[in-house]
């Protein structure tokens, strides 16, 4: 579905769909769809969401969940309501790449994991300027939520939930420094883990093209591990004396081995990693981190 019918028409044919719509509750009402993936922006995830979940389908959701976590609380309650699985698209947990960064850190080749460092710089959008006519919805916070900040940052704090366990504190600031548009345009945050791990976040999406920037480093009383989220998966490894450098691919498809786990367990036969119990929580460390005070509080932290 979407909302522009001959799009919809041109790609069913294409892949050869049998049926296309262009009303939402057309697509969740039709008898024949047993599952639906919710691919729009986050100010329309819970509304699509708590719909398909009501019509007794299982839902998987693009990241972030929901636009705060209010809207996450409100989705996991429907969930838990009519016994429809709720799952949430942080692919990382199941890609290669990442797979074997946790294997890696959980093998304790560069022992005790003593502190991390994220750094994400990236220049503006070229419709980001002054002087564009139309701006991407991802800068409108009203259908965003929070800008880039929320778009790429919540993959990164969902995987470190992921690789450490819950973040116990978190602090950080956001603000607009360039004033190409009126979200957040740098942000910087401090965490801690309850696993004791303590780490720093810094996140710019308006710098020069020539300094940005996609690492993060793992520090350990053995060594250290620096990958990328978002650049080449490529790994380098550092224990003792020896340094090593691992490129992992990417599948062609790369929410793939996600959804191939997620149908598995709608079909009774596995278990998804990234469910909502787990994604609602990089929405309530970016709302604490940006003082976003909706309904967080409901939740324990960790």
């Amino acid at each position: 579905m979407r909302r522009d019918s001959e799009k919809a028409k041109d790609y069913a044919m294409r892949h050869n769909v049998p049926k296309w719509y262009d009303k939402a509750q057309d697509l969740i009402d039709d008898p024949e769809v047993n599952a639906i993936y919710v691919a729009t922006p986050p100010s329309t995830h819970a509304e699509y969401a708590i719909r398909a979940m009501r019509a007794g389908k299982p839902v998987y959701v693009e990241k972030p969940m929901a636009l705060n976590t209010g809207e996450c609380e409100e989705m996991l309650s429907v969930s838990q309501e009519t016994g429809q699985s709720l799952f949430v698209a942080y692919y990382r947990r199941a890609l290669p790449y990442f797979l074997k960064i946790k294997e890696l850190v959980d093998s304790g080749i560069i022992g005790k994991i003593l502190h991390f460092n994220l750094i994400l710089h990236k220049p503006p959008q070229p419709d980001e300027f002054e002087g564009s006519q139309s701006m991407g919805w991802r800068v409108d916070p009203s259908i965003s939520g929070g800008g880039h900040f929320h778009d790429l940052a919540s993959h990164q704090i969902d995987y470190l939930e992921y690789l450490f366990g819950p973040v116990s504190e978190v602090c950080g600031f956001g603000t607009n420094r360039a004033g190409l548009y009126r979200v957040d345009d740098n942000v910087v945050a401090s965490f801690r883990f309850s696993s004791g791990i303590q780490g720093t976040g810094s996140w710019s999406f308006t710098v020069p093209a020539e300094h940005k920037k996609d690492i993060t480093e793992l520090s350990g009383s053995k060594g250290k591990i620096i990958f990328t989220f978002f650049d080449k998966p490529e790994l380098h490894i550092e224990s003792g004396n020896t340094s090593d450098m691992l490129y992992i691919p990417h599948p062609p498809h790369i929410q793939q081995p996600l959804i191939e786990l997620v149908v598995k367990q709608i079909l009774g036969g596995g278990n998804s990693p990234s469910t909502g119990a787990t994604g609602i929580r990089a929405t309530m460390i970016m709302d604490r981190i940006l003082k976003h005070d909706h309904s967080y509080n409901h939740i324990p932290f960790a």
